[in-house]
């Protein structure tokens, strides 16, 4: 009879992802995809009757991905992060001043998108789909610009 044979494991980080790209490579695309996963959590998981939403917790889980969407693409063209101090936390005010000083229209979008992304849905949760609409609308439109901006 023969003798079973032991196969070697092999570690999770040496398995490819299927679909999976490295998203430093193309930071645009990762920040669409996060956008993307915020839509899908809204549609499929929020709940919607009438103009509201019904689930809360879902609200805030698509608001802060959609926010990080929004952050990713902003650190691809603006760079904020390089011009920190090691162990610095970038803040609102710094990709404020950055949008500031290549876009005027762009900073009036982020603070749009910062205050309805991160503050009324990340935190607050806001059931109100006509709000979620236009902060889902201003976070696209930064993402738009820096994919046009981008490298």
């Amino acid at each position: 009879m023969p003798r079973c044979t032991r196969r070697k494991k092999t570690p999770l980080a040496e398995i490819p992802l299927a679909g999976a790209e490295d998203p430093q490579a193309n930071p645009i695309a990762e920040a669409w995809r996060y956008f993307q996963n915020a839509q899908d959590i809204l549609s499929a998981k929020a709940g919607k009757q009438g103009g509201y939403y019904t689930d809360s917790k879902y609200v805030r889980m698509a608001g802060n991905t959609a926010w990080n969407g929004v952050l990713i693409a902003l650190d691809a063209v603006l760079g904020v992060k390089k011009t920190l101090k090691s162990n610095q936390r970038a803040d609102i005010k710094d990709y404020q001043a950055a949008a500031g000083k290549r876009n005027s229209t762009l900073s009036k979008a982020l603070a749009s998108a910062y205050e309805g992304l991160h503050k009324f849905m990340g935190y607050d949760g806001t059931l109100d789909a006509a709000y979620i609409k236009n902060a889902m609308q201003k976070g696209k439109q930064v993402i738009k610009w820096c994919e046009k901006n981008y490298k």
